[in-house]
């Protein structure tokens, strides 16, 4: 069995990519190393429970240096993705410091263990691990914020505008550095806006479907005219997987839905499914409450996936608008709330 490291993945994506990426090769031991910090839940994985021989959960800190390099020496790391990282804007603008500390610090004490592990010196892999891939997950948002068009591709300048964007900026060149200055394995995807199940209760859907079941108001930032480019978490998956195995090394993918809504829209869609579903007197819509704006709110994301579409044959299965019925019925269930 080959053993990977993932990291993080307690969380929304790297929950939803472990029963995948089990479920579909049947050569990986994955070790999850996590700290289960508030967003991370090991109920997420229930449903891998009794897959002892694929899958051992690590709790811990990709920051203690110590705990990493005996994790790479005691089951023989063959590959890293690294989900980990702290990911809520609003939190990186309240407490800047554990997002440098966990996204800058956290990747370089990963990537450097994984060089020093695999590597005899720069550009030499020792033999038994030629081909070990350290492949970093990050977001659209490092590349700022967009105007009324045009989508970001993979050259696209980074202007991050967030402390959450700037940290991940951040480790965004150190995988890149690892790569060009020591030869290391490297491939970097960075994503639009994910939904799905299992994600944290304080992004902008499980939001929004919270406080309609709970008749409580739901905040919308400003004019609500902010736009994001949605993408189903399997599809993101999908793409992660397709990324790791066949990727070439030291490129970064860009991993789009094609799916762009306002926050507005998205409200509103979901109010509706939400008005048809569980119906009550009144219209959910009628909760919508604008707030005031996050501080350096970026107006608009969008990604043009093409690179990863015809390199490697990834495409989207998930619309919006199929990808939201299957995120509400989740959350649905997972409120106990019947149709």
């Amino acid at each position: 069995m080959k053993k990977i490291l993932l990291t993080g993945c307690a969380g929304f994506i790297g929950s939803n990519f472990i029963p995948y990426i089990l479920d579909k090769y049947n050569n990986y031991h994955i070790i999850n190393l996590d700290l289960l910090t508030y967003a991370g839940n090991l109920e997420n994985l229930k449903e891998i429970e009794g897959k002892e021989f694929e899958y051992t959960f690590i709790k811990g800190n990709i920051c203690d240096r110590e705990l990493v390099e005996s994790i790479f020496n005691q089951y023989d790391i063959r590959g890293v993705i690294h989900f980990a990282a702290e990911s809520h804007v609003d939190n990186s603008i309240k407490m800047p410091e554990i997002f440098i500390e966990t996204n800058v610090k956290g990747t370089f004490t990963l990537i450097d263990v994984a060089y020093k592990y695999w590597m005899m010196r720069p550009f030499q892999y020792k033999i038994e691990y030629e081909g070990c891939r350290f492949h970093h997950i990050s977001t659209d948002e490092v590349y700022g914020s967009l105007g009324e068009t045009g989508l970001f591709s993979e050259t696209t300048p980074y202007a991050p505008n967030s402390p959450y964007s700037a940290s991940k900026a951040s480790s965004d060149m150190i995988v890149r550095s690892y790569h060009h200055t020591y030869g290391l394995n490297t491939v970097i995807t960075n994503c639009s806006n994910n939904y799905g199940p299992k994600q944290h209760d304080e992004k902008l859907i499980p939001t929004i479907i919270r406080k309609a079941l709970a008749n409580e108001s739901i905040p919308i930032y400003g004019d609500g005219k902010n736009i994001r480019d949605w993408l189903y978490v399997l599809d993101h998956c999908k793409g992660i997987d397709l990324v790791f195995h066949n990727g070439k090394q030291g490129e970064t993918y860009n991993i789009g839905g094609k799916n762009e809504k306002t926050n507005f829209e998205i409200v509103n869609i979901i109010c509706e499914i939400l008005d048809k579903k569980v119906p009550q007197k009144k219209s959910y819509k009628e909760l919508i409450t604008f707030v005031e704006d996050r501080a350096g709110h970026d107006m608009r994301y969008a990604i043009d996936a093409s690179k990863i579409e015809d390199q490697l044959d990834w495409k989207a299965n998930e619309n919006f608008d199929s990808g939201i019925i299957k995120t509400i019925d989740w959350y649905l269930n997972k409120y106990g709330v019947k149709e």
